[in-house]
């Protein structure tokens, strides 16, 4: 029990700094809009909302938010405004709950799917390569046997990247090279993956929104070829979303859920911006699970989301 406690506190302080800029950003404004007051009023919940739509939260789920704090104060009357924090982490709370966010052991993988299917889309310069090297580490690390797919073939420099992941974490990655079918790269990649009776297979793809016609045909085509190996393959469809962008994100994950039918999310890079808000939008606007999330460089800063310990650490009190 000792050690699993300990890896979960080293978790949490990872997610704390993490979350750092994004908590002091909404803290430090949030604890100016009360100063002098004791009760939460209709100026205090003017003055929560802009926060929130400024965090990236987003209009329409700030406006939910809200509208869940207004009916407690109406319910209860009175609310001081030491409590106000502790209903906002509720709300959302609640509110990812209903959003399908839910919780996951640590990179678990369903016992009926083997190998399991992960075919990973995102534009580039989202962390979606990076992503797939700690993805691939932490299964392993979670003793599951990976195999990479390297069939974002239109970047030379994600081909060359994936494959220094795989010696990095010492999985296998299988490469066509640039400028060859992604879709022929990707039935290497699961043929060799049934063949060696792998847990996962990761399959990169291009990060490109050239057209949305050409994108749908594309990943329509690699899932086709996939299908020869596993008939229900791919089984996940991970958008990967640069948290740091914003409501650019919110764009990408828009298009992308046009394109293709994504099942999970992964939210990059939140370490470096006090956007973290744009997690809550996300997953509420869109109805699709976050999955994991980036807070750091090291391999171990890609987290399987866990929505309380996320809220917690968004909406924290700095000492």
């Amino acid at each position: 029990m000792g050690i699993f406690g300990f890896f979960s506190k080293e978790k949490k302080e990872s997610l704390d700094q993490g979350l750092q800029k994004s908590s002091e950003n909404i803290f430090s404004r949030l604890g100016k809009a009360v100063v002098g007051k004791s009760k939460v009023d209709e100026e205090i919940l003017d003055e929560l909302e802009e926060i929130l739509i400024t965090s990236d939260v987003g209009v329409d789920t700030t406006i939910k938010i809200i509208r869940r704090i207004e009916a407690r104060v109406s319910r209860d009357k009175y609310v001081n405004t030491a409590e106000l924090d502790l209903i906002l982490r509720e709300e959302v709370i609640g509110l990812l709950e209903e959003n399908q966010s839910v919780d996951l052991a640590d990179f678990d993988l369903p016992a009926d799917k083997k190998p399991y299917v992960i075919m990973v889309v995102g534009v580039n310069g989202v962390g979606k390569t990076t992503t797939i090297g700690k993805l691939a580490h932490q299964f392993k690390q979670a003793g599951k046997s990976v195999v990479l797919g390297a069939a974002d073939t239109f970047r030379a420099a994600a081909v060359d990247q994936l494959i220094l992941w795989g010696k990095r974490v010492d999985v296998p990655v299988i490469s066509h090279g640039m400028n060859t079918d992604p879709a022929s790269v990707a039935f290497d990649t699961v043929k060799k993956a049934v063949e060696m009776n792998a847990d996962v297979v990761i399959v990169d793809t291009a990060g490109r929104l050239h057209t949305k016609v050409n994108l749908m045909n594309e990943l329509t085509k690699i899932k086709r070829v996939m299908q020869k190996f596993i008939e229900d393959a791919p089984h996940e469809i991970l958008l990967v979303l640069d948290g740091s962008t914003g409501q650019n994100a919110f764009l990408q994950a828009k298009e992308f859920t046009k394109a293709t039918d994504i099942n999970a999310l992964a939210i990059t890079k939140l370490d470096g911006t006090a956007k973290g808000g744009v997690v809550i939008g996300i997953s509420d606007q869109f109805k699709i699970p976050v999955k994991y999330i980036g807070v750091g460089e090291k391999m171990t800063d890609l987290q399987v989301f866990n929505r309380k310990e996320f809220v917690d650490s968004l909406f924290k009190k700095k000492k």
